[in-house]
């Protein structure tokens, strides 16, 4: 195997005040409805399966090809809220920092950037993407909304400053892993029928990789989450890690591409 160069750095951006919101006022959220949250995890499910189906075909002839080891490291951008920055979590163990130790095994170098804020709304995205552009990556892998969610926010502010955080990667040739994210039902049938389209709207309207629900076979098993119920615990990412690779071996592919 060549000559591994990983290196893992804080995002250097600091979000406004007016857009963080303390991991106390999520917990405060979670306690109204913690007991009763249920997602419909079926609104998207057979188009999720052939979906995922698909991407994991494409990556495992990618893998075939022999091609699965990108010759240069590439940079990798994670840019998100507490669910990927590390929250409650020992150092090192952050979801970009395993995302970055599974590419390894499987053959990539890999530079990996952790640009999650705890508390980050897709506004605070919008106020850092050029910030955090100048790290000049590769592909990002964007997490954000889930706070929007939880505080209630209107889905059509988030999808629209997701739009525009999507708009900046494009114009700036970088390929994009789109993770969406569901709305719990107990939110209520109107917000969650407005709110769980928005992601695949924005996945094809810009066509990017996506993962349908970041979060998909983790939220709700309390053995793969902290005690809050909000966030993974470190097995919780190994899962995560496991369905999203498909989706990122697959722009790693348009990547390898790009850079041959």
């Amino acid at each position: 195997m060549p000559c591994i160069d990983v290196t893992l750095r804080a995002n250097k951006a600091i979000t406004p005040i007016y857009d963080m919101e303390c991991e106390e006022d999520n917990a405060k959220v979670q306690k109204a409805y913690n007991n009763n949250i249920t997602y419909n995890s079926h609104i998207d499910g057979r188009r999720t399966g052939i979906w995922m189906a698909l991407r994991a075909l494409f990556a495992a002839l990618f893998f075939l090809s022999g091609a699965n080891a990108i010759a240069q490291p590439v940079k990798i951008m994670v840019f998100g809220d507490s669910l990927v920055a590390g929250f409650g979590l020992p150092p090192g163990a952050a979801f970009p920092d395993i995302l970055a130790q599974n590419l390894i095994q499987q053959g990539y170098q890999n530079e990996m950037i952790n640009a999650g804020v705890s508390g980050d709304t897709t506004a605070g995205g919008v106020t850092r993407i050029d910030w955090a552009l100048a790290d000049r990556p590769d592909a990002v892998v964007l997490v954000l909304g889930g706070n929007d969610m939880l505080r209630g926010l209107r889905p059509a502010a988030s999808e629209q400053n997701l739009r525009i955080i999507l708009s900046r990667l494009a114009d700036e040739g970088v390929p994009v892993l789109l993770c969406g994210m569901l709305a719990p039902e107990n939110l209520g049938a109107d917000y969650a029928a407005e709110f769980n389209p928005l992601y695949p709207r924005l996945a094809a309207e810009f066509t990017t990789f996506f993962m349908p629900f970041f979060l998909q076979d983790v939220a709700l098993v309390p053995a793969l989450n902290q005690p809050d119920g909000l966030h993974p615990n470190s097995s919780g990412i190994d899962v995560i890690i496991q369905n999203l690779m498909p989706e990122l071996l697959a722009l790693l592919a348009s990547v390898g591409e790009k850079k041959g």
